[in-house]
């Protein structure tokens, strides 16, 4: 694949290094903060970052989505370690949980990504963006309290995140605001129209320009104004090896005789569920957001993460999932292809190869700039208005989606707004699925589209509503497909028309279910057929405007049935 679209990489470049500079500045600490949140060395967590964008990257379908260690694994990778007992043991967990990944990926399991409405991926991306904005605050004042807070939505809670807001008050560090403040400002004059005009400036990311305005600040006021300085402790901090051999000391290796352990296996099938469903919700998102609408393979997408978690456990890292806050970043600085995010990869092994030294002298508030203003973009005002004006069938599982995300977790409240989604579906299948329409005592029942046994109870009300001594015509002419208790339904009508002198005609509803279109075996109805006080006929196919493929009458006397 790469061959084959080297010219099409090639044309993006100019984009595609930038933004996965981006990329790599943000996942830098990310990575760092999600191993040390799970209780596993920090390596760990810059091996799966490089995996993500070295290996997966090339491997999935998606041009712009960003693979790597998520906060959402946190609690279950800290509880495996600590009931395995051994890294080395959960790394073969993890090797196991890409095996399946990779066998739901032949297995076709990525489908299930196209069954999230379309509001509540809206909805998932506004929460992210406002849980971006809200654990960012603390980082931009020099408050760095958690770093797994950056982008988690599955273990902390509303709560603590406003305890956090309230705590990053009363410590306030007056030199990383000056950086985050600061770093805001550069970032909205680079999305300004004047600065987009000019070609030399489109050329420099303005993420870049925060970083080095962050550490140039520093080291000046280490030097002139010690108070107003950053203390180390609210910089990135890398591992540190003398030379770039002893970057091989730092993989860890799994230990295959944790097969013969049952729970190891009950482990690797939870990371693997619950990273698929988070890595078939963040494709959904980088789609959504692409401004190309490009559409990602979701099968193909399962199997690169599959690879990606074997490998990332072979080598002594944490599970994989594309990551929606660091595909966001991407989106955002401007990518392309999924080169931007091979690039990210790259720099992350550079970095611990050669540049942890200088890498380490960047303030957190930095990538706290950064990450605000992705927060901004994704739950930005407008976007609400825009589901305000689409109606509440859109805004209502947009709004309960965000807040149920907020109250809960990722997943939780994701099925919390596909539910709440389904019933605005069902309200309006069950509205639209059956009309009628009545000119004086000539009612038109019509079956607009598939009817199932969620609309007998409207259809009813229908029946219920026509007047003795009319003439009903039910037409199912644009349905392919009618259930069998709707079927059952009309007929049962049909048979009881006769009592208020009702005479009905069904067209094109044979062959659309499962019972037969005439009641014959009905020994009422036999009985009254054979003493000629029931009508009925089957007339060959018509090329009517309601014909098809044949027409039921049935013409019903209710004096002869009485």
């Amino acid at each position: 694949m790469i061959q084959k679209h080297f010219s099409y990489y090639i044309k993006h470049l100019h984009h595609d290094i930038p933004a996965g500079l981006v990329v790599f500045l943000v996942a830098l600490p990310l990575c760092l903060g999600v191993a040390l949140a799970s209780g596993a060395p920090l390596f760990s967590g810059l091996i799966a970052g490089m995996v993500g964008g070295l290996v997966v990257a090339w491997m999935s379908g998606s041009q712009l989505s960003v693979s790597g260690p998520a906060a959402g694994l946190t609690v279950i990778v800290l509880n495996a370690i600590d009931h395995l007992g051994s890294f080395q043991g959960f790394l073969v967990a993890v090797v196991l949980a890409g095996v399946l990944q990779l066998v739901l990926g032949f297995l076709r399991a990525g489908a299930i990504g196209a069954y999230f409405p379309s509001a509540v991926i809206e909805g998932m991306l506004a929460a992210i963006g406002l849980i971006l904005i809200m654990k960012q605050i603390p980082h931009a004042v020099g408050y760095d309290f958690n770093f797994e807070g950056d982008e988690s939505y599955m273990r902390e809670t509303a709560l603590a995140t406003v305890q956090a807001l309230g705590g990053a008050l009363k410590a306030i560090s007056p030199g990383a605001t000056v950086v985050s403040v600061v770093s805001l400002l550069i970032l909205m004059l680079w999305e300004s129209s004047f600065i987009k005009r000019v070609t030399l400036f489109r050329l420099i990311p303005g993420a870049l320009l925060v970083v080095a305005w962050g550490i140039v600040y520093n080291l000046v006021t280490l030097r002139m104004a010690p108070e107003w300085a950053i203390s180390s402790k609210h910089l990135v901090s890398l591992p540190v090896t003398e030379k770039p051999a002893d970057f091989l000391q730092l993989f860890t290796f799994p230990d295959f005789s944790f097969l013969a352990k049952p729970e190891v296996y009950t482990v690797a099938f939870t990371i693997a569920i619950i990273a698929s469903l988070e890595t078939l919700l963040s494709l959904e998102a980088a789609d959504k957001m692409d401004p190309l609408k490009r559409v990602a393979p979701t099968n193909r997408e399962l199997k690169a993460q599959g690879v990606g978690n074997m490998l990332s456990g072979l080598i002594g890292g944490i599970p994989i999932t594309a990551v929606i806050v660091r595909s966001a970043a991407n989106i955002n600085a401007g990518g392309q292809t999924k080169v931007s995010s091979f690039v990210h990869g790259s720099f992350l092994l550079l970095s611990v190869m050669f540049l942890a030294r200088f890498l380490n002298n960047i303030p957190l508030s930095c990538l706290a700039a950064i990450l605000l203003q992705t927060g901004y973009k994704l739950a930005k005002p407008k976007i609400f208005v825009e589901f305000f004006h689409k109606g509440w069938s859109q805004l209502i599982p947009f709004v309960v989606t965000i807040v149920a995300i907020l109250l809960t977790d990722l997943l939780k409240g994701i099925a919390v707004g596909i539910v709440v989604g389904l019933y605005y579906v069902i309200r309006a299948n069950y509205h639209a699925a059956i009309s009628m329409t009545q000119i004086g005592d000539h009612y038109v029942l019509n079956l607009n589209k598939d009817v199932t046994f969620l609309n007998r109870a409207r259809l009813r009300q229908y029946f219920n509503q026509i007047e003795e001594n009319s003439t009903v015509l039910i037409d199912g002419s644009k349905t392919q497909f009618i259930d069998h208790d709707i079927l059952e339904t009309i007929h049962d009508f049909m048979l009881s028309a006769q009592d208020n002198n009702i005479k009905v005609e069904a067209r094109e509803l044979e062959g659309k279910g499962k019972i037969q279109p005439v009641p014959d075996d009905l020994k009422e109805v036999k009985a009254l057929k054979e003493k000629g006080k029931v009508k009925a006929l089957l007339e060959p196919e018509t090329a009517g405007p309601l014909g098809g493929a044949g027409k039921i009458q049935a013409a019903l006397d209710s004096k002869a049935a009485s």
